[in-house]
């Protein structure tokens, strides 16, 4: 087997600084009772001007000023973690938080799908990049191992269980997982390494030190396995984002919104399904939340579509009050099916599909605006054919070209010369049953201009020939 570890090691720094448009300007994380607030972490902006983790926050302005604090917000840090969970399973159906701010995933039987282990490598880099988090990432042949390892090693890829055991020989004993009292008891004894401690009678560790140690040590060989409880996804998503300060126009929502949905476009991918209907909530100070709901004619996982649809339905909403936080609730989740495209699609860079162009248009005019065709049984053209809500799959089969692609609002009078005729009348007699009785011939024209058209003369009133329509 092959396990991936991936290591966070600024996750409640990195989880802060994703939702910030101002992410490289000084911050710093504080935490500890309000007395005695100390740096956890700090950004690169703030270590410039000489803060640094584990200083009182006094000291901090009094070196320097202009730099913002955030309180750790542990509920969040979670969040983020399962978040990643959920990206992390779309790779691999083992994956462990077992360890805070690491991922433990089995990744063996995902190279065959992924391709091999450097380019699924820089895949993993590439995503986590986009998703905001700074990381570290070691492949072994055991969990344990994985996750020692990643302590010392950025990159380091031992595909067997001889290699891991090579790199393992070579960690120091203070980051290989050791109890404190532990490792220090080896210190004092001139250990350093961890193949030094392995030259040891197993008999006289087991004398000198806990049952833990031992059980340990052989996890981390693999001689031993570790008992993982691995993730399962869970049936809804929910995140929420406090902003800085609050915020008043449409424009300032933007950058939450987008790494919201982004969120959520990883949760979906992860979960192999896609969105159909979500709902934003924007927290007030006072008052009741403000939401703003998406729905989807269909199940759609594109964050950039996501983001679209949102935020043109944002812009024509009216914020009644300041907006403190953001808050996105998606339970509608079907199975997601991919769009098939031929291999060589012409200007693919320019064409754009039916499926997003309707949701756009849906999004921008209103959901009353865009509005299918559905077939109905009625010979009657003005009667054939009723507007829906969504586009659904007719009941009725109409031959290709049978009936034109537009018909007039009002059928207009033609003059019967200058015009070819172009095979038999048509004759439709339909509509006794609700007082909308027609007795109509119907002929296919063409005028002197090549337009083709459908043109009637009506029974009743014989004499003019009226144009109800034009074929493609």
């Amino acid at each position: 087997m092959h396990w991936a570890c991936i290591l966070l090691p600024q996750l409640a720094l990195d989880t802060v600084l994703r939702g910030r448009s101002d992410a490289d300007s000084p911050l710093v994380l504080v935490s500890g009772p309000s007395q005695r607030r100390v740096l956890q972490a700090v950004n690169p902006a703030a270590a410039a001007l000489g803060l640094r983790a584990g200083q009182r926050l006094t000291a901090a302005h009094a070196l320097a000023e202009g730099f913002s604090c955030v309180a750790a917000d542990p509920a969040r840090i979670e969040q983020v973690q399962q978040l990643l969970a959920a990206w992390a399973y779309r790779f691999s159906a083992q994956v462990s938080l077992h360890y805070p701010r690491a991922l433990l995933m089995e990744v063996g039987s995902s190279l065959q799908l992924f391709g091999p282990w450097p380019a699924f490598e820089a895949r993993l880099r590439q995503e986590l990049q986009a998703l905001g988090l700074r990381h570290r990432i070691v492949l072994a042949s055991n969990p344990v191992a994985a996750r020692m390892l990643v302590n010392a090693h950025d990159g380091l890829a031992a595909t067997c269980p001889e290699q891991t055991r090579a790199a393992l020989l070579r960690m120091p004993l203070t980051r290989i997982g050791l109890p404190p009292e532990s490792a220090e008891a080896f210190a004092r004894m001139g250990l350093r390494r961890l193949a030094e401690v392995l030259a040891l009678p197993r008999e006289a560790l087991a004398r000198r030190f806990p049952a833990q140690v031992q059980l340990h040590l052989d996890q981390l060989l693999g001689l031993r396995s570790l008992g993982l409880a691995f993730y399962q996804p869970p049936d809804r998503f929910e995140s929420r984002l406090e902003l800085n300060f609050d915020v008043e126009s449409h424009q300032a929502l933007l950058f939450p919104l987008r790494r919201l949905l982004n969120d959520l476009a990883a949760f979906l991918a992860g979960r192999d399904c896609g969105v159909q209907r979500f709902v934003l909530h924007l927290e007030h100070g006072e008052g009741p939340d403000t939401l703003l709901k998406v729905g989807l004619l269909a199940a759609e996982r594109d964050p950039a579509m996501l983001f679209e649809l949102a935020r043109g339905r944002l812009e024509s909403l009216r914020i009644p009050a300041p907006v403190r936080n953001l808050r996105l609730l998606a339970e509608d989740l079907p199975a997601f099916v991919p769009q098939h495209q031929a291999l060589f699609d012409p200007r693919a860079q320019q064409a754009q599909p039916w499926q997003q162009l309707r949701e756009r248009l849906r999004a921008r005019l209103g959901d009353g605006a865009v509005k299918g065709l559905c077939a109905a049984a009625d010979h009657r053209p003005e009667h054939a054919s009723l507007a829906v809500e969504q586009s659904t799959r007719p009941n009725l089969h109409i031959a290709p070209g049978s009936r034109p692609g537009w018909l007039l609002p009002q059928a207009q009078a033609l003059p019967w010369r200058a015009l070819r005729y172009q095979g038999q009348a048509e004759r439709i007699e339909s509509g006794w049953w609700d007082g909308g009785d027609v007795r109509r011939d119907y002929y296919r024209i063409e005028t002197r201009e090549g337009l083709r058209g459908w043109a009637y003369e009506d029974l009743s009133r014989p004499g003019t020939l009226w144009l109800q329509g034009w074929f493609a």
